[in-house]
């Protein structure tokens, strides 16, 4: 472990799954006290992936995320005020409080957006790769998505698409072992989704997705490798959602795991099993770890401040930032 990573990295990678943790503990917080409306999708459990994947990129690398996408939007450098003031509905929102929790997005950092229909990131990414492909650029595209997703007619068109044209996409499989309620043992009659690279003709990897050094160290190495060589690779992170599918699960008394399933994954929780670690071989000292632990809930704190002092849209925003033209039966200039 300490030949391959510093202590400058192991602290950055700790802080980062923390503030995914953080924030969606205050998401569900905010939602119970109906300060966020609707529902939304946690990320608890999945820290590792979002952080291990983002944190092996550039600045200019883009990523497309998904409806769990919080974490992939913090660990891509996402500022949490926005997404704060974003899922408050205030205008000071990443998208001025119109998109919500599925549909954050920021352009000048590589986040393309994230996506409430099921596999729909898959060809927006394969769209990105194909302008860096044509432009000649050396960018590469993570494609974040689920087991359910896996499934989707959208994403092997995609898949394939970026095999034929030898596209620059890491597409990110997150099997978090259920869609929805749907186990991945009922809907794949294969052990590891990452083995459907090959009928694409391209390669596939199947790691541990509740590890974040191991989630760093592939996607480091696999980047290198799809920068290089210009072509697609499937990486399957196995993981697991310590939360139901959305916030209002409980309320619904969807029963389809067990306490004990449960109870195993949480014992592999990627945060504590980090800290463990980074504890035992002396990178660093537990004091440094509470430090960051307290300045990320003080992070929380000022966000959620600012959020709520944020202005709500005025009824006549709804209408702004539209762009269909107004149907009256006469082609207008520019259609044809």
């Amino acid at each position: 472990m300490t030949e391959k990573i510093t202590k400058s990295l192991a602290l950055e990678l700790y802080r980062k799954m923390v503030l995914c943790r953080k924030f969606e503990e205050k998401v569900v917080e905010l939602v119970n006290k109906n300060e966020i409306y609707g529902t939304t999708h946690e990320y608890v459990g999945e820290e590792a992936v979002a952080v291990g994947v983002c944190s092996a990129l550039r600045n200019n690398d883009l990523i497309t995320s998904t409806h769990r996408g919080h974490g992939h939007i913090i660990s891509k450098g996402g500022d949490i005020r926005y997404m704060f003031a974003e899922l408050l509905g205030r205008v000071n929102g990443y998208n001025k409080g119109k998109g919500g929790s599925m549909h954050i997005a920021d352009p000048g950092i590589g986040i393309l957006g994230a996506n409430g229909i099921v596999g729909a990131g898959v060809p927006i990414a394969v769209g990105a790769a194909l302008t860096i492909k044509i432009k000649k650029m050396d960018n590469v595209v993570i494609s974040f998505f689920g087991d359910g997703a896996s499934n989707q007619g959208v994403v092997h068109e995609a898949m394939n698409m970026a095999s034929i044209w030898d596209l620059p996409v890491i597409f990110v499989c997150e099997n978090n072992q259920y869609a929805v309620s749907t186990s991945v043992k009922y809907s794949f009659k294969i052990e590891n989704i990452s083995e459907r690279s090959k009928a694409y003709g391209f390669e596939g990897k199947t790691i541990d997705g509740m590890d974040v050094l191991e989630v760093y160290n592939n996607t480091k190495e696999i980047v290198n490798k799809v920068r290089s060589e210009n072509k697609p690779f499937l990486l399957e992170c196995k993981t697991y959602r310590y939360s139901g599918h959305f916030t209002a699960e409980k309320i619904l008394n969807l029963n389809y795991r067990t306490e004990d399933e449960i109870n195993y994954y949480k014992s592999k929780c990627p945060i504590l099993s980090f800290s463990t670690k980074l504890l035992n071989v002396g990178i660093c000292t537990k004091k440094e770890l509470d430090d960051i632990d307290n300045l990320v809930i003080n992070q929380i704190d000022e966000a959620v401040d600012f959020a709520r002092k944020s202005k709500s849209p005025e009824p006549s925003d709804a209408l702004k930032d539209m762009y269909a033209t107004e149907y009256t039966g006469i082609p207008q200039k520019g259609w044809i």
